[in-house]
């Protein structure tokens, strides 16, 4: 039996992860502070089992009881943790509250770090452990508003890096995908700072290659090889999903 954690699991990327993780076969932890969604994404019929945690990653002892919810799931085994929760608000810099960059360092880059301190022991005790972290193009790429989110992303590098190297003798692997623009409603903190939200779509999707934002799906490949035995030989990386954004 695998045992695969989501945190940050009930809508887009994460949602679509979880149906990949069933799809093949995993017992899925479901961790996510929206329980109506959860609960109905919990509900579908689908091979794979399900168990959804209600946990507010602003809260730091959240991570831990995610962490032993999917313990108790896979008896004291976890075989991958993905952790995409993240959040995303845009205001003017001389506008910017100390409680929203806060909120972004508690959840995108605290909360994957207390993750990793409460994954690492069934992580080890899996036949392969697997711990990935969503970060984003914005950890690459700024954009004017979002100072929080860009920080934090580009942290969860630094972070991957050094649980690689910690990690690397036990034969678990931290990697990082980093999604571009994926049509979600988590991005509607940056169109709503846009002053012309039309004009602004249509400006970044000419700037992507194949021509349109992502969907969910589009990430799932990656999300399903790095969290797989295949990826043995891949640590510490930041694996690009994004439509040529950032090769252009």
């Amino acid at each position: 039996m695998t045992t695969s954690l989501v945190l940050g699991g009930a809508t887009g990327i994460g949602a679509a992860a979880v149906r990949a993780f069933r799809a093949r076969g995993d017992t899925v932890v479901l961790a996510d502070r929206d329980a109506d969604r959860g609960a109905r994404l919990a509900a579908e019929d689908a091979s794979g089992g399900i168990r959804f945690a209600a946990v507010d990653l602003l809260d730091p002892a959240s991570p831990r009881r995610a962490v032993e919810a999917a313990e108790e799931a896979g008896d004291g085994v976890i075989d991958a943790v993905f952790y995409n929760a993240g959040v995303l608000e845009a205001h003017p810099l001389a506008e910017w509250p100390v409680a929203a960059w806060d909120r972004a360092v508690a959840v995108n880059l605290r909360g994957p770090f207390l993750t990793a301190q409460a994954a690492a022991a069934p992580l080890a005790r899996a036949a392969h452990g697997r711990f990935l972290v969503t970060s984003s193009t914005g950890a690459l790429r700024g954009h004017a508003g979002m100072p929080a989110y860009h920080a934090t992303k580009a942290g969860l590098l630094g972070l991957i890096r050094a649980l690689a190297d910690e990690w690397g003798p036990t034969g678990v692997t931290a990697n990082a995908v980093l999604p571009g623009w994926i049509d979600t409603e988590f991005n509607r903190g940056f169109w709503d700072h846009q002053s012309d939200p039309a004009e602004a779509m249509e400006r970044l999707v000419a700037g992507i290659p194949l021509g349109r934002q992502g969907a969910p799906d589009d990430v799932v490949g990656a999300i399903l090889f790095l969290t797989s035995p295949e990826s043995a030989y891949i640590t510490g990386q930041a694996l690009v999903v994004d439509g040529g954004y950032t090769a252009v």
